[in-house]
């Protein structure tokens, strides 16, 4: 036997497993409160199993998505306030799932960082399980890297991944045709895309992320810190309704870019500018930097988070159902002959 050395250790090294240990524990009560049918083992194993039978399907096509929030973590990082940050990275990855027609089943998160801080980390995991309970999936696993060297203090990063599944046939979009109406859901603000263009904004009106908000109540940071809406259970109560032919997620490129993603490559989109009124972040935006309509409209979501192509006949029915789900429905206009988006009226 060899003698015992006090030599270096992991710890010494910047990286302590007794911390991701507890950080495992602490997170646990979370998870469990999006526990759903299917799940047959979550966190605590080297994976996490899960039974399409259970969960229902009978000839299910499984859907996967992954997505991260971008550079509005800078904000997060730079404010401290990183509760809500764990909303946007579901929200990026199930409102994709479901402009498939499929349903969010099971999340897995990916959170790494130089020096594991365990409340820190805590509330950053424990916003993902709300996004993920709000959202009816599980969180069912992930990863926690820590990482010394590789990142700079109190920075993180984030990832997601989610998948779906739906009933073999039942994938959008499909059935999609000139005529049908085109009805906007309201956006909870920025959203996570367009933050790079957000920061050089804010550096260029001068304030700092603790200033009073200019638009809205609090501080600049808190209200760009808003969460992305999760449109999940709304969407999936309109396809289930029937008449929906697709669903598009307006997330970098706007309008101007999503939109023509779910439409047939001879048909196009026709948006009446006036049917909604431009939210106050991004009019102070489009002021503060001299923006044209047309950028805001290709970069943010300019206050229209999900867009559904619906059968002309059943718009009514389908918007006040959207409305008893509690969203804010616009009439954005019709899907038209010709590729691309073209829009009447004015934002600014």
């Amino acid at each position: 036997m060899t003698s015992q050395k006090n030599g270096l250790t992991y710890a010494d090294a910047g990286v302590d497993i007794d911390a991701g240990n507890a950080l495992i524990d602490r997170i646990k009560p979370a998870a469990k409160k999006t526990a759903r049918s299917g799940v047959m083992a979550g966190l605590g194993g080297f994976g996490a199993l899960f039974d399409l039978k259970g969960a229902g399907y009978v000839d299910p096509i499984l859907v996967a998505a992954t997505d991260g929030v971008g550079t509005k973590l800078r904000i997060a990082i730079d404010t401290g306030v990183v509760d809500s940050i764990g909303i946007d990275l579901v929200a990026m990855c199930v409102n994709d799932l479901v402009c498939q027609g499929a349903e969010p089943l099971f999340f897995l998160d990916y959170f790494a960082t130089g020096k594991l801080e365990l409340d820190h980390a805590t509330s950053i995991i424990e916003g993902i399980a709300k996004g993920c309970e709000l959202s009816g999936c599980a969180l069912i696993g992930g990863e926690t890297a820590e990482m010394p060297g590789m990142y700079h203090d109190g920075d993180f990063d984030l990832a997601g991944f989610a998948v779906g599944a739906m009933e073999r046939g039942a994938d959008l979009p499909a059935g999609v045709v000139e005529g049908d109406v085109l009805l906007g859901l309201a956006s909870d603000g920025v959203h996570s895309n367009g933050y790079s263009l957000v920061r050089k904004v804010v550096e260029l009106s001068g304030l700092g992320w603790d200033a009073d908000c200019p638009f809205s109540e609090g501080t600049l940071g808190e209200a760009l810190l808003a969460p992305t809406r999760l449109y999940v259970k709304q969407s999936l109560a309109a396809v289930r309704a029937g008449g929906v032919h697709a669903l598009a997620h307006i997330t970098g490129g706007g309008l101007t870019e999503n939109l023509p993603r779910v439409l047939p490559d001879d048909l196009g989109a026709e948006i009446d500018l006036n049917a909604w009124d431009l939210p106050p972040v991004f009019r102070w935006l489009a002021e503060t930097a001299g923006m044209a309509e047309s950028e805001i409209l290709k970069t943010f979501n300019a206050g229209v988070g999900m867009v559904l192509s619906v059968d002309a006949a059943r718009a009514d029915e389908i918007a006040a159902l959207l409305r008893a789900e509690g969203e804010t429905v616009y009439t954005l206009g019709t899907v038209q002959k010709g590729a691309g988006v073209r829009y009447t009226g004015a934002l600014l």
